[in-house]
């Protein structure tokens, strides 16, 4: 949202947003996320021209393939009950753009959203008359961020990279923790077709002096992330060895889980999210605030307090009854298995109906194999973006693994739910009991985002 000064040389004169969707169309205007340019030049001018607002606080950034989301909420919860003032960077959004920007764990609110872009926008054409590209929505985003975090102040910012970790635009902190969840197979295109590439790519986290935490990792992951650390002489704790998951067993709501920290044990923990993964991301989490706080114990009942405020939407969220809905943002094969095994864990819905919409640049054919053993029916639709694959190429592909009589096909994703829930309600005609089934909408954070609006899903 620039204007030009007639008397100033034809350089442009940025104009400040009067309303939030004026400062999410200036910033929609920019080059998307989907777009990249792989340099920290434009991120790193930016952040100067605006005082290097990400040298006021301490730092946990968190990079990884799945569960970096999830992660920074419990650890920006953890950090809280310490009574310590927090800023808390993920993405994408699920609902709103706002949401990618909290402080004190609560999101920006319109106002705040539009004094964040505000304050920052004086400067982003400035960047751009500079740099061969200009700067993009998501280099955008995170100088707000980093701003917003310095005006308020916080004590500590985490930090979820958007993609990768090197060149990522998160990454011109100096991390005092650098968090790495689990490593898979995503975002080959860019990141590399093999998981070392990928892990050389989000290994640019880990800086010297830093403490990393390693969630658990295949073996070639492991070698490079070690390889990094002691490149750059940082101190590493694993999971399974320094950290971990001692017991877990589902309960109402969520699982009752016992974790085991850098310093103690904090035994028969309420955790309300499903699933072993989330039991894995809480003793990550768990490991981070503790490395970040100091070398005693975090306090028992602060981390009871803490972990059971826990929310994290879209992953595995129930957001109707009779038939239950459940969202979860799966969107490649690793984050599918992880959602199955909490399905089969924590529910005993049957059938269980899937309402699939995922990006064309997706290992669709890998995610499609994942769900099938698990999920009766699927109706494939998409969702409102371009990227989105189309309904009839996903049902195509869907029925060479399900077959043709599992396979139906929705024109959008109300249309799509509807359809789902119908079958998930009439359960008998598959073969079980009436109204014992459930919808599990899937493949995408913008399909479970735009899924979450229409079912009017909790706030």
């Amino acid at each position: 949202m620039t204007d030009f000064d007639p008397d100033a040389d034809a350089s442009p004169v940025a104009r400040a947003a009067q309303t939030y969707a004026e400062a999410e169309d200036a910033l929609l205007s920019r080059w998307p996320e989907s777009r990249l340019e792989p340099s920290l030049d434009r991120i790193q001018a930016f952040t100067e021209l605006l005082g290097d607002p990400q040298r006021a606080y301490r730092v946990v950034h968190l990079t990884g393939t799945n569960g970096k989301t999830s992660t920074s909420r419990m650890v920006d919860a953890l950090l809280r009950a310490r009574d310590l003032r927090t800023g808390r960077f993920t993405s994408p959004h699920v609902e709103k753009m706002s949401e990618r920007i909290s402080i004190d764990g609560e999101q920006l609110d319109d106002d705040a959203f539009v004094r964040a872009f505000n304050d920052v926008a004086a400067f982003t054409h400035l960047v751009d008359a500079d740099q061969p590209h200009p700067l993009s929505f998501f280099e955008t985003v995170v100088g707000m961020a980093y701003a917003a975090f310095a005006d308020a102040p916080v004590d500590v910012a985490v930090v979820e990279v958007g993609m990768g970790g090197s060149w990522d635009a998160t990454n011109v902190v100096e991390a005092d923790v650098a968090v790495v969840t689990p490593v898979a197979m995503d975002h080959a295109q860019y990141l590399g077709d093999t998981l070392g590439q990928i892990a050389e790519e989000k290994a640019g986290i880990i800086k010297p002096g830093s403490t990393v935490v390693l969630a658990a990792q295949e073996p070639d992951v492991a070698e490079v992330l070690l390889r990094r650390a002691t490149e750059v002489g940082a101190r590493v704790v694993a999971e399974g060895v320094d950290f971990g998951v001692v017991s877990r067993a589902p309960a109402v709501g969520g699982q009752v889980v016992t974790l085991r920290g850098l310093h103690a044990t904090y035994s028969e923990i309420f955790l309300p999210l499903y699933g072993a993964h989330q039991a894995q991301n809480a003793a990550v989490a768990l490991a981070a605030a503790e490395a970040l706080t100091g070398d005693t114990p975090l306090d028992d009942e602060l981390v009871r307090a803490a972990l059971a405020q826990t929310t994290s939407p879209g992953r595995l969220e129930i957001v109707r009854r009779s038939p239950t809905i459940l969202l979860d943002a799966a969107h490649n094969p690793a984050g599918a298995e992880a959602t199955m095994a909490a399905l089969e864990d924590s529910f005993t819905f049957s059938p269980v109906i899937g309402v699939l919409a995922v990006m064309g640049d997706k290992d669709v054919e890998g995610l499609l194999a994942v769900l099938e053993p698990h999920l009766a029916h699927v109706v494939c639709t998409r969702n409102s973006t371009p990227r989105s694959l189309p309904a009839a190429e996903l049902a195509s592909q869907a029925r060479g693994i399900f077959g043709d009589d599992r396979v139906s096909v929705a024109a959008d994703l109300s249309e799509a739910i509807d359809a789902a829930a119908a079958l998930a309600e009439a359960g008998e005609s598959l073969g079980v009991s009436i109204g014992s089934g459930a919808v599990l909408v899937t493949g995408s954070v913008v399909t479970v985002g735009e899924a979450r609006v229409l079912l009017g899903g909790p706030r």
